[in-house]
């Protein structure tokens, strides 16, 4: 794994990291980016509340480690009036008092799902969580939870450069070319201004 210093110390003259290029979906087959986009557009319009998707999105980045999601997921929660204190306590959510038990049937839910590979999701978590929802309201948590982990394997093949989203003079991707325009990227989606 390569040590990566801070954003200034990455830059180079021109203000763009100096990474290999990873992954262009945009450029190879732009059709694997927009079906991801056609989930994030279901999941809008689905019913589940935007800020606990975006704590899903939040927790499984931090899970599997994708910096680019987290910078992104922490910026639209505290735009959209998450506090600083819960985002900080997430990583130890179970330990935390500053989530409710829904929350904690999500977070739980989100954890088991992410990591499936250990094993299959336990009776306990889903007994707790079909404790606050409904069949339906389970299945847009499960495809939020699916949907969040596999833009986290996207965005770390491709190599998206995390911490950058409010510099407007820098690119978003790695130096060789910006591949995924602005235009197309989920940054503080809904319009919310990002802090």
């Amino acid at each position: 794994m390569r040590r990566l210093r801070s954003v200034d110390q990455q830059l180079n003259k021109k203000g763009v990291p100096g990474w290999k290029q990873g992954i262009d979906y945009l450029k190879v087959e732009r059709g694997v980016f927009e079906a991801l986009l056609g989930v994030e557009k279901y999941l809008q319009g689905c019913g589940l509340d935007s800020k606990l998707q975006d704590l899903i999105r939040l927790r499984a980045s931090q899970i599997n480690g994708c910096a680019y999601c987290i910078d992104m997921h922490w910026k639209d929660l505290r735009a959209a009036g998450e506090t600083e204190q819960r985002l900080y306590g997430l990583d130890a959510w179970e330990e935390s008092p500053y989530y409710s038990d829904r929350e904690r049937a999500v977070l739980a839910w989100t954890e088991a799902v992410t990591n499936v590979r250990e094993g299959h999701v336990p009776d306990a978590v889903y007994e707790e969580v079909r404790k606050f929802f409904n069949e339906k309201e389970l299945a847009d948590l499960t495809l939020c939870v699916a949907s969040i982990n596999s833009w986290n394997r996207m965005n770390i093949a491709a190599e998206l450069f995390p911490g950058i989203i409010n510099r407007p003079n820098l690119e978003w991707r790695r130096p060789q070319q910006s591949r995924l325009p602005s235009e197309a990227l989920p940054l503080c989606s809904r319009g919310a201004k990002c802090s």
